[in-house]
């Protein structure tokens, strides 16, 4: 199940990144303001990168190590 998990992270890391990417760099609707799109794109570019980094480790744990 592990496995499924470490999987799946890496389509949230995809979203989370392209929330964030969408919001700062690409959302034209004029009912959000563009601080509030620059902080919650950079939020979620920020804690994409953050999943990315706990996303590898937690591979390289599940499908690169001998278990005993």
């Amino acid at each position: 199940m592990q496995q499924v998990m470490a999987i799946f992270s890496i389509f949230m890391v995809v979203f989370y990144i392209g929330v964030g990417c969408y919001l700062v760099f690409f959302y034209n609707l004029t009912y959000l303001d563009k601080p509030i799109r620059v902080i919650l794109g950079s939020t979620f570019i920020f804690y994409g990168l953050y999943r990315a980094y706990r996303t590898f480790v937690k591979i390289v744990e599940v499908f690169f190590t001998k278990d005993n």
